[in-house]
């Protein structure tokens, strides 16, 4: 068979089919009286079998092995190949997100876009000063879903804190892509997330918060009470009480309720919460005197009863405390 027929019933050039020739891939098995390469039908067989190869990625010379090395065994090359093909994939994923970032941002000419390609680089920095200086000047510049990525994973806390004032003041998209990292199998960024979004405007992050009450990580949860609860948020009281029982960050949670307790009804709700956890056999005398100090910020006749009742605790720090609590709201 002739190269042009070979072309036709194959699919391949006839220059392709020379270059494979000359770099001693396919050897046509004879010539005609002409002088004409003619090709078997095995020549054929083996000009199909270097294009199924070229289809997974190999080069010229890496088909060649496989067809001619008869100790050649696949398995490395494909383990070789499924790993280049993901760093192809990443790096042209890659350059797709940084493109429609580039069109997100709106670029009136070159300038703004070499502008944007500049702040995005910097923002992957491996300089936490360069980031930080890249954080203070892109609110307006790069697009949130930047920010919210950089932020999710930045590690210094100064550049985090940057991050987090720019995306404040990025517009609305942001709590809604913050949101996404609180469900992140890491903490970290768990974590980053929801205290990016306690510090978003007030009532654009909000539902968000809320949602993060129910979140599976105590850290995440308190959090988002902490948020609420200074924003007059009552759904947080739970959690807030929670924290205090468990002493993490229990100050805090203490100052919050005493925010939240500005409102009457509120305010009995607290006492109330904090005097049914009081009562529960499985309280530990640390907690129970934690939730005893809680109240000193409670105001109102539901907390004074409580004060009153717990001055003569069966705990001799726990009747302390609220004896003095009670002197400190009878001089008020």
């Amino acid at each position: 068979m002739l190269i042009g027929e070979v072309a036709r019933r194959s699919g391949v050039s006839a220059r392709m089919l020379r270059h494979y020739e000359s770099f001693g891939l396919v050897r046509p098995s004879g010539r005609t009286g002409s002088g004409y390469r003619e090709y078997s039908e095995q020549d054929i067989r083996r000009i199909f079998h270097i294009e199924s190869l070229r289809s997974l990625g190999l080069s010229l010379r890496e088909i060649g092995r496989a067809l001619d090395d008869p100790h050649f065994t696949p398995s490395a090359l494909v383990d070789d190949l499924i790993g280049r093909t993901r760093e192809r994939i990443a790096a042209e994923t890659e350059l797709l997100t940084r493109l429609c970032r580039i069109d997100a941002a709106g670029p009136a000419g070159w300038e703004d876009v070499l502008q944007v390609v500049a702040l995005l680089q910097a923002l992957g920095s491996k300089s936490a000063d360069v980031r930080q200086r890249a954080a203070l000047s892109s609110a307006d510049e790069v697009p949130v879903d930047a920010l919210v990525e950089a932020a999710l994973n930045e590690t210094d806390p100064n550049v985090a804190g940057a991050l987090r004032w720019a995306l404040a003041r990025s517009g609305d998209d942001g709590p809604a892509l913050l949101a996404r990292g609180l469900g992140s199998p890491v903490p970290a960024v768990r974590e980053r997330a929801v205290q990016s979004l306690a510090e978003m405007p007030e009532g654009e992050a909000d539902p968000h918060l809320r949602d993060a009450l129910a979140n599976p990580d105590a850290v995440v949860r308190g959090y988002a009470a902490l948020a609420l609860g200074t924003r007059g948020a009552a759904e947080a009281v739970p959690t807030l009480i929670d924290m205090i029982v468990e002493g993490r960050n229990d100050t805090d949670a203490a100052d919050a309720l005493s925010v939240l307790a500005s409102d009457t009804t509120t305010a009995d709700r607290i006492a109330t919460g904090l005097v049914d956890r009081l009562a529960r056999d499985t309280t530990r005398a640390p907690a129970r005197g934690r939730l005893t100090q809680a109240l000193a910020g409670i105001p109102g006749t539901r907390a004074s009863r409580a004060l009153v009742e717990l001055s003569h605790d069966t705990d001799r720090a726990v009747a302390l405390t609220a004896t003095y609590l009670l002197h400190l709201r009878d001089a008020r």
